[in-house]
């Protein structure tokens, strides 16, 4: 079985796919790992780190492609690496499917096997392959970096011959992976944390890591599958914003860290309380991309608004690439290890609890129900929908 790394094209993004302890390990499972030249370069992993590992350093993503069962990405192919991949080859990447349907038509109308890491299950067994939960640990971590840079202030309490400084005080909007690294970030900094999240489970988490939690006294709880969160109803997100707006007025330091799945960001911080915050306040937008959980904030750009700076940071992991890459690299080749047998076949099992849930394309289908309710399409066919093993390659 071959397996093929290709270099990232997209400008932001600084992150490789596999890095070479990875590939060591692969070669011991007897796994042919190609790499593109470069691949690594901007996450500090050279092309001789590669060839050290055992594998092959091919000069362009033409010949680094050929007779490749298993193409391994970052970010989703661009046209012309779309156009590169053969019938019948597997893709494992980043691929935004419920953001960008119809680059999943295209993709199953190549014949490829595609392998969305967005849908990796949120179950116990799948927590080593969770790209999305290991490279927001990163982004949580840097945006605490970010305000704490930005921020006119320290952040921990000093007791000088000048005088006493006090702590900052932040507050930190969700409470996923993201948001508690945040709450870790802040609280070892020195700051004085509180948190919220419209998942009650999450309490001691926040807890357990030095902050508070903050609860109103009506119900605002939405726990959706898998552990995220879900919209909330109209009444309860008006509880929402009124609990946030009056503790955001004493906080010196925002993280907001809300999405929803397949659905724009939730506006957590309104233009009326941005008027009543702190001049010199600094709030970090991790969901500017998917709609913002700030008003006004734009993603990739700073806005100053009332005297307050929001930060709307995109791809953070890409800007602490070398361990980000590491997370990914491990979290990718333990999900496909779930599609290699002890000969070393390569199998797509549409059976198995992690692989079926996580394929998007399969066969020349899209085989996620949500990318097809967006492009119009009916159920599966039964041979597809039956999740039988098909063998791809060897």
């Amino acid at each position: 079985m071959k397996v093929t790394v290709l270099g990232e094209t997209r400008p932001d993004e600084r992150r490789v796919a596999l890095v070479p302890d990875t590939v060591r390990d692969m070669k011991k499972a007897g796994i042919e790992v190609v790499v593109q030249a470069g691949a690594g370069r901007r996450s500090s992993f050279p092309d001789e780190l590669y060839g050290d590992a055992g594998a092959t350093v091919a000069p362009d993503s033409l010949s680094a492609l050929e007779g490749a069962d298993v193409v391994l990405k970052v970010q989703p192919p661009s046209e012309a690496e779309l156009g590169l991949l053969g019938e019948g080859m597997v893709l494992i990447s980043l691929l935004n499917p419920l953001g960008d349907a119809v680059s999943a038509k295209r993709i199953a109308d190549a014949g490829v096997s595609a392998f969305a890491l967005e849908l990796v299950p949120r179950t116990t067994r799948a927590q080593s392959m969770d790209v999305l939960s290991s490279q927001a640990m990163v982004g949580g971590y840097k945006a605490v970096l970010l305000a704490a840079d930005t921020i006119p202030k320290l952040l921990p309490m000093f007791m000088t011959a000048a005088g006493t400084i006090r702590p900052a005080k932040a507050l930190v909007l969700g409470a996923g992976v993201a948001g508690l690294q945040a709450i870790a970030t802040a609280r070892r900094l020195g700051a004085k944390v509180e948190a919220f999240d419209v998942r009650p489970a999450v309490k001691e988490q926040v807890e357990s890591l030095g902050a508070s939690f903050l609860e109103t006294e009506h119900d605002v709880t939405a726990e959706g599958e898998g552990g995220y969160a879900k919209e909330l109803s109209e009444e309860q997100h008006e509880r929402e914003l009124e609990l946030i707006a009056k503790h955001i007025r004493d906080a010196d330091v925002v993280i907001t860290t809300a999405q929803i799945p397949g659905r724009p960001a939730p506006l957590l911080v309104t233009e009326e309380m941005l008027a009543t915050m702190k001049t010199g306040s600094v709030l970090v937008d991790l969901a500017a991309e998917s709609g913002g959980n700030v008003a006004g904030s734009k993603p990739g750009d700073t806005v100053v608004r009332s005297g307050v700076t929001i930060l709307g940071p995109v791809n953070l992991p890409s800007t602490i690439p070398y361990h980000a890459s590491q997370m990914f690299s491990k979290n990718t080749w333990t999900f496909l290890k779930e599609m290699v047998t002890t000969e070393r076949d390569l199998v797509v099992d549409l059976s198995n609890d992690v692989v079926g849930p996580t394929c998007l394309t399969h066969q020349g289908e899209v085989r996620n129900e949500r990318v097809r309710q967006q492009l119009g399409l009916g159920p599966l066919p039964d041979a597809v929908e039956s999740g039988s093993a098909a063998s791809t390659g060897t």
